[in-house]
């Protein structure tokens, strides 16, 4: 298929290509007759659509049906419509055009997402949207939330390989650089997580009563979780103190749940690893076995070498040594520590933090790392020397990840 375009609306069209709408009538059936006299399919866009006169708009989709265009797209250019505005025109354009109609919906306003969903309902058959909404200007209809739509709201198959979205949003977003935002409807870490205690507590008795229930986490590649944060209640801590067999009574309970909300309070996130150390404190317990210890670091940077770290460290009892080059010292370190760890991981989050000011602060680093499951670990040191405390995050991971496993 190929995809030809003219601008349409007054402004586009006096501002860039110059013309009068007769010639841009005109231009429409050329292009997409030529298209046609070498191929088989052509789909034909209106740029600007949405600013362009309704009657002249399907003057122009005439034109370009008439001359053999398989496929109308509807382009809201600058994103300026609304999802009712939206019903109105392919209604419309449904009506005097019987072609297939597109949709290309910009998010200037939020609104791309609502108006290509609403355009299906109106009349159209395909959209045209991206991973993570990454696009022109705000970006463009995305994806997973569209299919999402689709799929469990309006019972409309797309084809689309559903339990593959996080996946597939993860890895363009390491590609591309651009992060997924913990909030992205679907895909963001935050979409399936429960913090406050009231909605900790409902989603532990029955998962559809704070989550949508025609969606569900299994649906998209996601995993349900637990966060700690200074809305956390009772009820999530002592369930995610179970899950590695640590049974703390009710007073030993509220004094874990008090610090959790007082860390958070301050700022700073609460992991995993922070909350099995924040039980073993107020427990007197070892609640996470030390299965890797780390006993020396040493790292090599400048601006005339690459980076290079090497480890020596106690690895199930067994003494070990791995080195590692990286993108920079601390990116070094941490791949110099999983040459030497049992188990595949990957990094899913990085994040380093001052807690204090000045060129001495102590900084605080906090990791997420996958296991080869699929499932996610909260990880955190804080040091005055990042690398080492990168490193040392790395190892509190990996000793979680293995209680979490080998657990009874």
């Amino acid at each position: 298929m190929v995809h030809v375009f003219i601008p349409t609306s007054d402004i586009q069209r006096e501002n860039t290509i110059k013309k009068t709408r007769e010639e841009v009538l005109a231009i429409t059936g050329e292009i997409v007759g030529y298209v046609r006299d070498h191929l088989g399919q052509c789909m034909f866009s209106a740029m600007d659509a949405t600013r362009t006169d309704l009657p002249y708009l399907i003057e122009v989709f005439r034109a370009a049906a008439d001359a053999g265009a398989t496929v109308v797209n509807v382009p809201d250019t600058v994103g300026v419509y609304t999802p009712m505005k939206m019903r109105t025109l392919i209604s419309a354009i449904a009506e005097e055009i019987h072609v297939p109609i597109d949709i290309h919906c910009h998010n200037d306003f939020g609104l791309a997402v609502a108006n290509t969903t609403t355009a299906v309902e109106a009349g159209a058959s395909q959209v045209q949207v991206t991973v993570n909404g990454i696009g022109e200007r705000a970006g463009n209809a995305d994806i997973a939330q569209t299919v999402m739509i689709l799929e469990a709201i309006n019972g409309i198959s797309t084809g689309i390989e559903t339990t593959r979205l996080v996946e597939m949003s993860r890895l363009v977003s390491r590609y591309s650089g651009i992060p997924i935002l913990p909030v992205q409807p679907v895909v963001g870490d935050n979409a399936f997580a429960h913090e406050s205690g009231i909605h900790s507590h409902g989603i532990m008795a029955n998962s559809q009563t704070f989550e949508p229930g025609i969606m569900t986490p299994e649906m998209v590649g996601h995993r349900r979780r637990l966060a700690l944060g200074k809305h956390v209640g009772r009820h999530a801590v002592r369930q995610m103190l179970s899950l590695v067999h640590i049974n703390p009574s009710d007073t030993e309970l509220d004094l874990i749940v008090d610090r959790i909300k007082t860390i958070s309070a301050r700022g700073r996130r609460v992991t995993d690893h922070d909350l099995y150390v924040i039980a073993e404190d107020v427990m007197d317990i070892q609640a996470v076995a030390k299965t890797v210890e780390l006993r020396d670091i040493a790292v090599m940077s400048g601006n005339h070498c690459i980076p290079t770290a090497s480890v020596r460290a106690c690895v199930l009892g067994t003494e070990k040594a791995g080195s590692a080059i990286g993108n920079g010292p601390v990116d070094a370190a941490v791949k110099a520590v999983l040459s030497v760890m049992p188990i595949g991981i990957q990094m899913k989050d990085f994040r380093i933090e001052a807690i204090s000011g000045g060129t001495d602060a102590i900084g605080h680093v906090t990791i997420t790392v996958e296991d080869a499951e699929g499932r996610t670990y909260d990880a955190s040191s804080s040091g005055d020397d990042i690398v080492l405390a990168s490193a040392e995050a790395m190892v509190n991971a990996i000793n979680l990840i293995r209680y979490t496993q080998t657990s009874p």
